[in-house]
């Protein structure tokens, strides 16, 4: 199995290809700003799912295969809608203020039961500004991890499906990044604590199960988990980031459109199609997953696809 990282000399290929991209479609500047319906959006799906959990709670706990069938048909594609705003969020891609993007992270996070928004915005900004920097891009798996995973089918199955675990493993690595702990993440931390609290008070044991397994699906042993796949692992170093264009897009907000979204990330999600729509030959010459579903079998069974399938700035220490 692999063993290392793929190395480059080279700078990541977004900040070059956006310059290219503007001088010949300056015109794409005016796709630049925000989306302040997102945030409705996220209350909408927020509202579902309480719904939902409200429901499975109401079966009590002896109907857990029904919210586990649920969660994976249902719940999993509306917490992944929420990851996507608090991402978009991060960007403030929602509402001028900073603060008012804080509060809709802080509230699109609260199904997933976990306070995760505040520290994921803080190494993300950082993932876009270093990509490949192992000391600052926390969205790289460290030796470690690479090495317990391997290229093992059902290694790579369990990490997806307790990915939340390992990305919580990963700031500590960071030397460039600031700390995820502040007054906004101990603010997320106590808003998920009591929401957690009030479903099991209000709703019961089985509505937190439907929800603990909507998050988990939403990004790890499901089709959807993929896109983690689809963004930044490759078998071919020299296309480090790649996209996705399939009809799930329009349940993920345009999510898939990655290349473009690192090319101009102060976009918002309702925009990307149109960076692809108005420059293709930047973008037709890249390949794209053909579907998410198929990918996660591939990078599952694949003996070839391994964590360390990824492009790094420079050799880490182990």
């Amino acid at each position: 199995m692999p063993r290392a990282f793929f190395v480059s000399t080279q700078d990541q290929p977004h900040p070059a290809r956006t310059r290219a991209i503007l001088k010949a479609h300056p015109e794409i500047r005016g796709l630049v700003g925000r989306n302040p319906w997102t945030a409705a959006i996220m209350l909408g799906v927020c509202g579902l799912q309480i719904g939902l959990a409200a429901l499975m709670g109401r079966l009590g706990l002896h109907a857990w295969w029904a919210a586990l069938l649920l969660a994976y048909g249902v719940g999993a594609f509306a917490n992944h809608c929420l990851y996507v705003v608090i991402h978009d969020a991060t960007h403030k891609l929602i509402f001028k203020s900073r603060v008012a993007n804080y509060l809709v992270a802080i509230v699109g996070d609260l199904p997933n039961l976990i306070p995760g928004a505040i520290g994921f915005s803080i190494c993300h900004l950082a993932h876009h500004a270093k990509q490949g920097d192992h000391s600052a891009d926390a969205d790289l798996a460290g030796h470690w991890e690479a090495r317990l995973i391997g290229n093992r089918w059902y290694g790579k199955a369990l990490w997806l499906l307790v990915f939340p675990l390992f990305q919580l493993t990963r700031p500590g690595r960071l030397k460039d990044v600031a700390s995820v702990i502040n007054g906004w993440s101990l603010a997320s931390l106590t808003a998920c604590a009591l929401f957690d609290v009030a479903v099991v008070f209000l709703f019961g044991w089985n509505a937190l199960l439907y929800l603990a397994a909507s998050m988990l699906f939403s990004i790890g042993l499901h089709p959807l988990g993929s896109r983690w796949i689809q963004e930044h692992f490759t078998l071919n170093p020299e296309q480090e980031t790649g996209s996705y264009y399939g009809m799930l897009n329009r349940l993920a907000l345009n999510v898939g459109y990655h290349n473009e979204h690192h090319d101009f990330p102060s976009v918002p999600w309702n925009r990307l199609p149109d960076i692809r729509r108005m420059a293709p030959e930047f973008y037709d010459s890249l390949t794209p997953a053909a579907s998410w579903f198929g990918l996660w079998l591939t990078f599952i069974t694949n003996p070839d696809y391994s964590l360390y399938s990824r492009v790094l700035r420079s050799e880490p220490g182990s």
